[in-house]
């Protein structure tokens, strides 16, 4: 392991764009199933639709949060709709396994998303028996990333020391509030939308494109 990083005892890791590549583009299926609920919600076409998702996204930090706020949509029907994807575009990655298996100590996803989709995509990545626990947006009661109050709660919810804890998330600013609490942060840069808003090297420790290869490379080094 890395000096740096030998006193990290949880990895916490999102899961869209950050576990898989964001090539894969799991999120042009969900935005077509998110696009089709809005037009159905408040009957507007298909550019309003997205005017009105992008906007909330931006706004609130998820278009699910947007829409509760302004028009009490129940999270578990939207979800569920928007979630209900073929993953068949998902390709698990020897390398991405084999790593995350090697890590020492426990391991957690923490996701806008919820846990049935995220188990879903878990399983397909081979990953599916790998984390110690799942944090979702239901468990953060709705209130996402990049929100100070959601990553205290995960802390408190499972044990988490923020001192010896590790988070990878692709969306740069989401890691601004884990690196206050004290987190070494890993700004995965994929190629997410928007994934380097608000990017500022203050709270990114470590820069990287390739979830696996940097893994690899950081366990590796615990021989040399």
């Amino acid at each position: 392991m890395l000096p740096a990083l030998r006193h990290i005892d949880c990895w916490i890791f999102d899961l869209d764009n950050s576990l898989y590549p964001a090539a894969t583009n799991l999120f042009a299926l969900i935005d077509i199933r998110m696009g089709e609920y809005i037009q159905r919600l408040l009957d507007v076409g298909p550019e309003e639709a997205r005017r009105v998702q992008k906007s909330y996204f931006h706004e609130h930090g998820t278009t699910l949060a947007g829409l509760m706020a302004a028009h009490g949509v129940d999270p578990h029907e939207f979800l569920d709709y928007v979630h209900d994807i073929d993953l068949a575009r998902i390709v698990a990655d020897p390398v991405v396994i084999g790593a995350v298996e090697r890590l020492p100590g426990r391991k957690f996803v923490f996701t806008n998303g919820d846990a049935a989709y995220a188990s879903r995509v878990l399983d397909r990545l081979g990953l599916g028996n790998m984390f110690d626990g799942l944090h979702d947006i239901h468990a953060m009661n709705y209130v996402p990333k990049p929100d100070p109050r959601s990553y205290a709660a995960m802390c408190a919810c499972h044990g988490i020391e923020p001192g010896r804890a590790l988070f990878v998330e692709d969306m740069a600013r989401n890691l601004a509030p884990a690196k206050e609490l004290g987190m070494t942060t890993v700004w995965i840069d994929n190629g997410s939308e928007r994934g380097d808003h608000g990017a500022d090297p203050a709270f990114i420790d470590y820069h990287i494109d390739d979830i696996g290869l940097w893994l690899t490379d950081i366990l590796e080094n615990e021989t040399q």
